[in-house]
């Protein structure tokens, strides 16, 4: 599909794409970047390109397709980095979790005739580093796809086909509508989870003791989630405030009201609603979104 790729980040998701390129050959030379060369070292060892650049600028030459795979608060200045250096029909495209941000960081310093589409996989694991990518993360995964440029309908058909090709599922929606979606199926289980288990870790030390060894399954899936990394998450809730208060706001709300009705022991509103977030689990595993 492409001549040359370059990836730049390569933690989890930009690792996963890069074996996901290799194994599905989808393009002649693939360069992974990085702004640490031990991560650089680490795909070289794990054999994902034998392409590495250290050099920001240097990576992006000549590519026909540039993804950006860092932490949010980064794109600035990579976009100032990298926008001189890349060709008119390349298409830069990131991976974040905060598309309003990601939209009008981007826009605010690219040039005017850079092909600018921003996407969001919506996959990932709660580990980190090149290690812990691999080919299949996307497969029957959504890819979001939030457009800036309309002009540009050739490029965005191909950037579909790209994520098709490596097993997602593609959606097109506005910057505004992926953030509040985000906000209430991600981005707030994260800090839920965050929070929980920051609250145990303020215990007292022989309670502490005992919730880390006596942990069930539900509060083992709450320090999965919190174990993820904590950079790129402090980057989204910083990015997404708007919805992400607006959504906390919504869920103080609807935690009061269960607080209520375990202070007043009313079994029936209790049972109605756990009877009422079983079944929107199950609509969740028929969705195939817990495979």
């Amino acid at each position: 599909m492409f001549k040359k790729i370059t990836i730049i980040g390569m933690g989890l998701i930009g690792s996963s794409i890069a074996r996901a390129i290799k194994s599905k050959n989808l393009c002649k030379i693939l360069v992974a970047h990085d702004s640490s060369k031990s991560v650089l070292k680490k795909v070289l060892k794990l054999r994902i390109t034998k392409n590495i650049e250290s050099n920001l600028k240097k990576s992006v030459k000549n590519s026909d397709l540039v993804i950006i795979c860092t932490p949010l608060g980064s794109y600035k200045n990579i976009v100032l980095s990298i926008k001189n250096d890349l060709n008119k029909e390349c298409i830069l495209t990131d991976v974040g979790s905060a598309k309003i941000f990601a939209k009008n960081v981007v826009s605010g310093v690219i040039n005017k005739n850079t092909i600018w589409i921003p996407a969001h996989p919506v996959a990932g694991t709660e580990k980190s580093g090149p290690e812990s990518g691999f080919a299949g993360l996307f497969k029957n995964r959504w890819c979001i796809i939030t457009p800036v440029n309309k002009k540009n309908s050739a490029s965005l058909k191909k950037l579909d086909k790209f994520w098709t090709k490596i097993g997602s599922k593609v959606q097109h929606m506005s910057a505004e509508h992926h953030d509040k979606v985000m906000a209430i199926t991600s981005h707030i289980p994260h800090l839920i989870a965050y929070n929980i288990v920051g609250t145990a870790a303020n215990l007292e030390k022989d309670t502490k003791s005992e919730v880390i060894k006596y942990s069930a399954s539900g509060f083992r899936d709450f320090t999965r989630i919190a174990s993820s990394d904590p950079t790129m998450w402090r980057d989204i809730a910083l990015n997404n405030r708007k919805q992400i208060l607006y959504m906390l706001n919504k869920f103080s709300l609807d935690l009061n009201n269960l607080r209520r009705a375990i202070l007043k022991k009313d079994g029936n509103k209790l049972f109605k609603l756990f009877s009422k977030t079983r079944k929107i689990r199950t609509e969740i595993i028929k969705a195939g979104q817990d495979k």
